[in-house]
């Protein structure tokens, strides 16, 4: 594949068949959607829907991809909560092998400045069972480096920088489990795009996921309406061997269109 093939989007909770046939007619091979509300829900996937959309992905040559959603607390510990964010994640990975998705997109939880630890333990050990279930089931699992919120905020996302991703990257060694690398929220923080790949490299990243801001917040804008660097972020990874797919994950269908080709220019 070209790099143009090899960049597709984020559809969100828009409804999976009406994303797909949008991906055909503009000839996207990558297509990464959310389960949780809407058209999309996790209960509403009969098996005759299934077997459509995997005849649509066939036909047009679209590799799909599960996003769960970050809201849902990866580090939950609180008595009947906890059990059921494991139900929640193997749901979705149940889902995605029955959709024939080629990932599923996962995330660490997140804290509320206390019992940090104990909620960074939780985490750890709810993504090793799920990778015990993906490679059960089949399933690839690629954990998505957050955002970082102010300094200030009560919640923070786990896994925002190398330090804490590190952890589940070192202790999870599993071929069902690797790194949706984020560069939008890789900007946020003081080691930035560069030193997520200097310290975590490429071999584990299964998507790479694209978006611009400011190094201030997070805020998804098209790429060149921010600073981060895309020509110098692709002459790396390509460079590097990177072989796999990106997603877009900001504006509507025109700007994901323009965007596309002067991403796949940039090299």
């Amino acid at each position: 594949m070209t790099l143009r093939d090899r960049i597709g989007f984020d559809a969100g909770s828009r409804e999976l068949e009406e994303a797909l046939d949008w991906a055909a007619r503009h000839a996207f091979h990558y297509v990464d959607f959310n389960a949780d509300v809407g058209p999309n829900h996790l209960d509403r996937w009969s098996p005759g829907r299934v077997r459509a959309v995997r005849d649509t992905c066939a036909r047009h040559g679209i590799h799909l991809g599960l996003h769960t959603l970050s809201g849902v607390n990866v580090a939950e510990f609180s008595p009947h909560v906890a059990p059921a964010v494991d139900e929640y994640l193997k749901a979705n990975t149940d889902l995605a092998v029955r959709l024939g998705c080629e990932w599923v997109v996962v995330h660490a939880g997140f804290h509320f400045s206390s019992a940090v630890e104990a909620r960074q333990a939780a985490s750890l050990e709810r993504l090793k069972r799920l990778t015990g279930h993906a490679e059960r089931v089949g399933a690839r699992l690629l954990l998505e480096n957050l955002n970082a919120e102010p300094e200030r905020a009560e919640v923070h996302y786990l896994a925002h920088t190398v330090k804490e991703c590190r952890p589940y990257f070192e202790q999870i060694a599993s071929d069902h489990f690797g790194w949706a690398f984020t560069v939008n929220h890789a900007h946020l923080v003081p080691e930035g795009i560069e030193g997520f790949l200097d310290g975590l490299g490429i071999a584990r990243i299964g998507e790479v996921r694209l978006a611009d801001n400011t190094g201030e917040y997070e805020i998804h804008l098209a790429p060149g309406e921010g600073t981060i660097d895309f020509e110098a972020l692709f002459d790396r990874l390509e460079s590097a061997g990177y072989a796999h797919h990106y997603t877009m994950a900001f504006g509507g269908d025109d700007a994901k269109l323009a965007a596309r080709n002067r991403l796949a220019a940039s090299p």
